[in-house]
């Protein structure tokens, strides 16, 4: 298997952050305000410092590109935040100290490089407060390819057969070997495709739950025309991936906002999905079917929109997408 060893270290680490999120959602954590005034858990800071740890060790050549640094963290205002960081990271890794952590979180201010990791330690930070869906989303990219996926949903059970309908699954996928899941819990995994929802007159639509994430009205009247008659599932985070690829839903779609026209996704939001859909049999695109470029920076600089679908109505969707927009 290629990337053997990095699936090995990257999975671990997916893991135990898992462990250390659900420990903290259990407990009702407080949450403090980035800059841009979304909330970030302990369990945010927490889950970067235990992945970007064990990759740093073993990768030690491998930017990082994160979604946290530890910047709040230091301020004296936040000191209670970092006494509770540590106390949940020290229940996967004890015997760490504050500082440890704090440059393990930092590790993950890398920039893109020809081979780097990007990294949402927490996709879907507001359905983890509301105790909805969250993943951990972890992918490595080579010369802008996306190589390796990693997708942990701890909250995440589908109404499928054993073993998506056990609550917490495991995406796991690698250019050119298919993608592969498993329960949270257990060790065994199974073959992912898209297959299951190829059934014309079944097929649903799945798209995030908070509206200024893009364009519910225009996405709703994209899958009507696409053949999509039921209501559509509104999932927080990466999670959406994950049901496309198992075959739970045939189409996910991510437009602009009317709001900000211009806005441009970041890497660590789609990377580990993309390639857990395709390597399961389904497509990823903008909205002008352009493939999503990952070597333009921390951000799709180079695409507008994302569409991900079980391919086989990816081009009657960038038809209509075309015909309305």
């Amino acid at each position: 298997m290629a990337y053997e060893k990095e699936l090995d270290v990257a999975i671990e680490a997916a893991l135990k952050a898992s462990q250390l999120c659900e420990t903290v959602r259990a407990d009702i954590p407080d949450s403090i305000e980035k800059e841009d005034r979304s909330p970030v858990t302990i369990a945010d800071f927490g889950s970067q410092a235990i992945i970007c740890r064990a990759l740093g060790e073993a990768f030690p050549n491998d930017p990082i590109v994160g979604e946290e640094d530890a910047t709040a963290l230091r301020s004296s205002e936040q000191s209670e935040q970092l006494v509770q960081v540590t106390q949940y990271v020290q229940q996967q890794l004890p015997s760490v100290s504050t500082d440890d952590i704090t440059e393990w979180i930092d590790y993950g201010n890398g920039e893109p490089a020809d081979r780097f990791w990007t990294l949402d330690p927490i996709d879907g930070t507001k359905g983890f407060l509301r105790g909805d869906q969250y993943a951990i989303a972890l992918a490595l990219i080579e010369q802008g390819k996306v190589k390796v996926g990693i997708l942990a949903c701890p909250a995440l059970a589908l109404e499928l057969a054993p073993p998506f309908n056990e609550q917490g699954l495991l995406f796991v996928a690698v250019r050119g070997e298919g993608t592969r899941v498993r329960p949270i819990a257990k060790e065994e995994f199974n073959t992912v495709s898209v297959a299951a929802a190829t059934d014309e007159a079944n097929l649903r639509f799945v798209e995030s739950v908070e509206a200024a994430h893009g364009d519910q009205t225009l996405q709703n009247q994209i899958a009507k025309k696409v053949g999509i008659q039921s209501d559509s599932l509104r999932m927080d985070s990466q999670a959406k991936y994950g049901a496309v690829a198992a075959g739970s839903a045939a189409l996910y779609l991510r437009l602009p906002s009317p709001n900000q026209p211009n806005y441009r996704e970041n890497i660590w939001d789609h990377a580990a999905g993309t390639i857990v859909v395709e390597e399961a049999g389904g497509r990823t695109s903008d909205m002008y079917g352009k493939p999503l470029d990952f070597s333009a920076g921390k951000k799709l600089f180079q695409n507008r929109g994302v569409v991900v679908s079980n391919g086989s109505i990816h081009e009657r969707t960038l038809a209509v997408l075309g015909e309305v927009t």
